[in-house]
């Protein structure tokens, strides 16, 4: 968990940083971009990498002045290890950015870091391997909740609320989630994100793993983590005292707020987003979430609990049913059908970085057979 820092003095500039991106092609990795090219005195590009694309990174490498790139996980892992950086955005997505996030915090360097996949599969070993403040969340309502955890202390909290958009299919029971499309799961209402981040959006399985998140980086009990659903995506996330307070963080949806925030922490860039016009009357709604139609939240629950190699059997499992989905072979209800099947047959492996491994191969080829059926 990020913490705070006196606040800087007015005429001080902040110290220009070095920055590594991992997943330089992606979402997040091209909105990071932008909020470097716009803020030269702050940040300066010393690492590009990604899964594949390589005419873009070219591109990108000639446009910021990078000698240094590289592509796939393990390419990624080796340059983190051999270019300084004060700040290593890690935007890859999936479980494969495990092994770059804890090459990073090898090194010393601030992970801002949007590839949750990486701390909840690797949970414990994320946490040992990091210092006290290396880790900066990226994901919005992480990020709002880092700077609400700023107006007390940790023993004032008493729950931590999480909201969520709903998705493209928000307020559908569960017998009209039986037809949906893959085209219409990637229909987000409110952010831009990949494919995989889209999907994991409209199933709330990617709620499910912020919750995961949330408990491992500020190490509140699942049962005082709660999730409410916010269609404006206004609100991003709450923290509630235990005097009857509750601090949230409101901003229009702009993932590069997060973003500047997760290179600059805990300094505030000018300029990156426009201001919430409180002039305009607006209505925000807040409403329970349908658990039947959308259980994954509650299975990530169950999951992380149970803690060892359960999240990333979670996690992987998922990510085979969300191909499968999008390959036309299965439908929207069965992914998280089929996750939820994947997790009742594993039972705890080892917590090391090769037994992770080893169990997200097995929940990999259990999904595969269930699949297949």
């Amino acid at each position: 968990m990020p913490h705070g820092s006196p606040a800087r003095s007015h005429g001080t500039a902040p110290a220009r940083r070095d920055v590594v991106l991992l997943g330089s092609t992606g979402s997040i990795g091209t909105q990071a971009l932008d909020v470097i090219a716009r803020n030269p005195d702050r940040f300066r590009v010393v690492g590009l990498t990604a899964g594949g694309n390589r005419d873009l990174v070219a591109e990108q490498a000639e446009r910021f002045g990078v000698s240094e790139t590289a592509f796939g996980a393990e390419d990624a892992e080796r340059l983190v290890r051999s270019v300084h950086a004060d700040v290593v955005l890690n935007g890859i997505t999936g479980s494969v950015g495990l092994g770059p996030t804890l090459a990073v915090l090898e090194t010393g360097a601030t992970l801002a870091l949007a590839n949750k996949e990486s701390l909840i599969v690797g949970g414990p070993l994320v946490q040992r391997a990091a210092a006290p403040g290396q880790i900066v969340p990226v994901d919005s309502e992480h990020s709002a909740i880092a700077q609400a955890l700023r107006s007390g202390s940790a023993d004032a909290v008493r729950r931590l609320v999480l909201t969520a958009s709903g998705g493209p299919f928000r307020g559908r029971t569960r017998t009209e989630l039986a037809h949906v499309t893959p085209q219409q799961a990637l229909a987000h209402p409110t952010w831009d994100m990949g494919l995989v981040v889209t999907t994991n959006s409209a199933t709330l399985v990617n709620k499910g793993l912020e919750v995961i998140e949330a408990h491992l980086l500020f190490g509140v009990p699942y049962d005082r983590i709660a999730v409410t659903v916010h269609a404006q995506s206004i609100v991003h996330s709450m923290v509630e005292f235990v005097d009857g307070s509750t601090i949230a963080q409101a901003s229009p949806p702009d993932m590069r707020l997060p973003i500047a925030l997760g290179l600059g922490w805990p300094d505030r860039v000018p300029d990156v987003g426009v201001p919430l016009d409180w002039t305009t009357a607006s209505t925000w709604t807040f409403e329970p979430l349908d658990e039947d139609a959308f259980g994954a939240v509650r299975l990530a629950k169950q999951v992380g609990e149970r803690g060892d190699t359960f999240p990333a059997v979670f996690n992987a499992a998922n990510e085979q049913a969300v191909a499968a989905f999008h390959a036309g072979s299965i439908g929207f209800l069965d992914i998280v059908d089929t996750v939820e099947r994947v997790v009742g047959e594993h039972t705890a492996g080892e917590l090391s970085l090769e037994g992770v491994l080893a169990a997200e191969r097995w929940a990999r080829q259990t999904a595969d057979r269930h699949l297949s059926r």
